[in-house]
């Protein structure tokens, strides 16, 4: 569903890349599935993120039906600067999608980085590093294909083992045209072991294409260390930000006033009422006592919710 003002939206497209030479390192919203949907970005955008992304969407899905268009895809005209991350494994069928959502969007990322087994098993996600002639088979497929040169073209990637194997990839990706790379720093089989900083640095020194680091930042103060710990352009957040939306502002922890706008704006947007829970749980993890959770967590409608936090914290 696309939201009032598309025609104003369209004229108002910027080209992200030129986020990347504003001098600070960009702020990024990581994809997050069932999370970093138009409500949440309408929040962390009002806390100093510079750039965010839609959760994972299926491409041929999305290209093959109205009614996944519609319950995938929601923006508005603030909603920018947006990119939209497809899981694709065919090149017609990005580059489809992408002229779907090109009016819409200031660009498409393909997902070469999630470790789950269903998507790997359909050759999405993180087999694809693996497949480094089909990725540059897809780009080549999306810039040939949409005609606004501004609209940007970039993955999202995990490690190998052997870290040449990764450079290669993204050196291919970038003789392709991508606009720029994420790098998870794991590896497949990797979850919550430490993210190795050093491979991304590695990375980000073979390329010249903008680069972006991702894994295990909590604190504005991380996101600036690993920035000058990696060389990179850009610092993408996830857990992060669902436990800290203001977190890019600044913050430790999560403002109450940042709750209020989480507030204000999932009711104004109509967020159904398990996304608006779930958020505020995470959102209010450090700032509440376990017996405070215990009450809280198990609340089952909006108005319970909304009782609650104006009891107990004013909101």
């Amino acid at each position: 569903m696309i939201s009032d003002a598309i025609e104003t939206t369209q004229c108002q497209q910027k080209d992200p890349v030129d986020l990347f030479h504003s001098g600070h390192f960009v702020k990024v919203c990581a994809p997050m599935v069932r999370y970093s949907k138009l409500a949440f970005r309408t929040l962390v955008r009002k806390y100093s993120c510079d750039l965010c992304y839609t959760p994972m969407i299926i491409a041929a899905d999305f290209v093959r039906s109205v009614k996944a268009r519609d319950s995938e895809f929601t923006t508005s005209k603030g909603d920018r600067p947006l990119i939209v991350q497809f899981a694709a494994n065919e090149a017609q069928v990005l580059a489809d999608a992408a002229r779907i959502v090109c009016p819409f969007a200031d660009g498409i990322d393909l997902n070469c980085g999630c470790p789950q087994r269903w998507a790997m098993a359909e050759g999405y996600g993180a087999c694809l590093i693996n497949k480094p002639e089909l990725v540059q088979d897809m780009v080549r497929h999306v810039r040939n294909q949409v005609e606004n040169p501004r609209f940007s073209v970039s993955i999202k990637i995990r490690i190998h083992d052997d870290l040449k194997r990764t450079v290669d990839l993204c050196r291919k990706a970038e003789a392709t045209g991508v606009s720029w790379i994420t790098v998870h720093g794991r590896n497949v089989e990797e979850r919550h072991q430490p993210v190795h900083y050093d491979a991304i640095k590695i990375i980000k020194q073979n390329m010249s294409i903008p680069v972006v680091a991702n894994g295990d930042v909590k604190t504005l103060k991380d996101a600036e260390n690993i920035h000058h710990m990696t060389g990179t352009d850009g610092v993408m957040v996830a857990r992060g930000l669902l436990a800290n939306p203001a977190m890019f502002a600044g913050y430790e922890e999560t403002p109450l006033k940042c709750i209020q706008d989480w507030v204000d704006i999932a009711l104004e947007h109509g967020t159904p009422f398990t996304c608006f829970h779930h958020h505020l749980m995470y959102m209010m993890e450090r700032i509440t006592s376990k017996q405070e959770k215990r009450v809280f967590n198990v609340l089952s409608s909006t108005s319970a919710v909304l009782d609650y936090l104006n009891d107990h914290y004013g909101v």
